[in-house]
């Protein structure tokens, strides 16, 4: 199957990054390529690095930014300081993550991110680790009620757990199938009826087996450090959790004085990281929306680097 994934966000992405033709830049997040390929063509004297924790990804990459100036990495985004030091260069330019799981990772059925086709229980980015059948038939209750809760905003999670643990105990869940069919038996048939009710569990999964918001968390110190001063940082979202955690962190990067309000005068001496490029998120345009309705809960925040934080 070939590796297509249409890019969110291009043409902002672009602009937004504020691309040198001599700069050092970082897509974090490859996929097949179509951020990446729109950076790199863009650098004359400069280069791209581009990195994706997928083998799968990177091989698309790789095929599809041959003889421009770029590299292609299978790491972790947080990672990428690691990454860009081992390859002999001090700090970036400009930073660029694109999160969740990519149209070609949904719509391989091999991989077990889809609720809509029956496939073994996967959702691995990485083709290691941990799997969702894990996690499916080894969580405790409280665990699995826990992670679907939180990670999937899911107010029937504690059903779903049950269900599941139940289920189990006959027989070990293995497809996606079964466990759509285990979240669809759990929910109100009202809910059926709004929405797939596999969708906020299938997330919840998926962000437990890959570590998505501990990875996103710990990335986002690493890779804002690399940023050289006058760098931008631009970051793609595409669920509340994660576009939270990038406000928040987005937001402490662009604070200054953090005394508490009744003292006269600053004595922390803290100021500003970083400025905010875009004050609220940009969302796709309503024609971006048609062509590509997967991008209609996608939010993109910049910051733009102004001095090394305060440690």
């Amino acid at each position: 199957m070939e590796f297509k994934h249409l890019p969110v966000l291009l043409d902002e992405c672009i602009d937004g990054l504020n691309i040198r033709p001599d700069g050092i830049y970082v897509d974090g997040t490859a996929g097949g390529g179509g951020h990446s390929y729109e950076i790199a063509r863009r650098l004359e004297k400069g280069l791209l690095i581009a990195i994706d924790r997928d083998p799968d990804a990177v091989k698309a990459a790789g095929e599809r930014l041959f003889g421009l100036n770029a590299r292609v990495v299978n790491s972790n985004y947080c990672e990428m300081d690691r990454v860009v030091r081992g390859l002999g260069f001090g700090g970036a330019d400009g930073i660029l993550l694109d999160l969740g799981v990519s149209s070609w990772q949904l719509d391989n059925r091999e991989r077990g991110f889809s609720y809509h086709d029956d496939a073994p229980l996967d959702m691995r980015m990485s083709r290691e680790g941990m799997s969702a059948r894990d996690v499916v038939n080894n969580y405790s209750f409280e665990e699995l009620s826990r992670i679907i809760y939180e990670y999937g905003e899911e107010r029937y999670a504690k059903n779903i757990a049950s269900n599941i643990v139940k289920l189990r105990e006959s027989n070990p869940i293995e497809s996606t199938a079964e466990l759509a069919e285990i979240i669809r038996q759990s929910v109100p048939q009202k809910a059926r009826r709004d929405r797939n009710p596999s969708r906020k569990t299938f997330q919840a999964i998926r962000i437990e087996v890959n570590n998505e918001l501990g990875f996103l968390s710990e990335a986002l110190d690493r890779a804002f450090d690399l940023l050289n001063v006058g760098g931008r940082f631009a970051i793609i979202t595409f669920h509340s959790l994660e576009d939270r955690l990038v406000k928040q962190r987005f937001a402490d990067f662009c604070r200054g004085c953090t005394c508490p309000p009744e003292f006269p005068v600053c004595v922390c001496g803290k100021t500003p990281s970083a400025r905010l490029i875009t004050k609220k998120p940009i969302e796709p345009s309503e024609e971006e929306q048609r062509i590509n309705p997967r991008s209609r809960s996608a939010k993109l925040r910049i910051i733009e680097k102004i001095k090394d934080r305060d440690i």
